[in-house]
């Protein structure tokens, strides 16, 4: 018993495209045809199974999944289950960290969490790339210069010209006080 690739895609979901782009990528063997139209038997339809599950479901890169699916359980298939087995086990940590914050969220005692939660700096310093002072290639002002218009500190880049504000709101603000000139003290 065999059915269409309609039906085939069907069962999981998906479009029959899919199921050629993945037999085009070498993530599915193409199934054997009736009538010149592929036909999908039990065995394939299982294979399309595992395809999903490391495709969709797993977020697997077609490369990864098309040795998955290859059922040669040799030390690539080993390696590539393994890899892909870490690379889940870290979305889901993130994932947890997440949630927790979340759950902070439901329970912080402060009434502005944007402005006043401590919980969120640290939240920010640890997950948020930008907000990691290293990862821009940034110090903090040892100097103590602040922004000219509203007076908060500012960090400034390792290479190239001193920062004068903190964002480009106050640099428009300054341009628009002054006439059209943002240079001065």
């Amino acid at each position: 018993m065999s059915v269409s690739i309609g039906q085939a895609a069907a069962r999981f979901g998906l479009a029959p495209s899919t199921l050629r782009w993945w037999e085009s990528q070498g993530v599915l063997r193409a199934p054997s045809r009736r009538n010149g139209r592929r036909a999908y038997t039990e065995t394939d339809l299982r294979r399309i199974g595992l395809a999903y599950l490391c495709c969709v479901t797993g977020a697997m890169p077609l490369d990864q999944a098309a040795v998955v699916t290859s059922a040669s359980r040799n030390q690539d298939w080993q390696e590539a289950v393994q890899r892909h087995a870490d690379v889940v086990a870290e979305r889901i940590e993130r994932l947890r960290r997440a949630q927790a914050y979340l759950l902070h969220l439901l329970r912080c005692p402060d009434d502005d969490i944007v402005r006043d939660c401590p919980y969120l700096d640290d939240e920010l310093r640890r997950h948020v790339p930008a907000s990691r002072d290293e990862t821009r290639g940034e110090t903090a002002a040892a100097s103590g210069r602040q922004c000219f218009v509203c007076g908060e500190p500012l960090t400034q880049p390792a290479r190239g010209r001193p920062r004068r504000y903190c964002s480009p709101a106050c640099r428009q603000r300054r341009y628009r006080a002054s006439g059209g000139s943002t240079w001065g003290p």
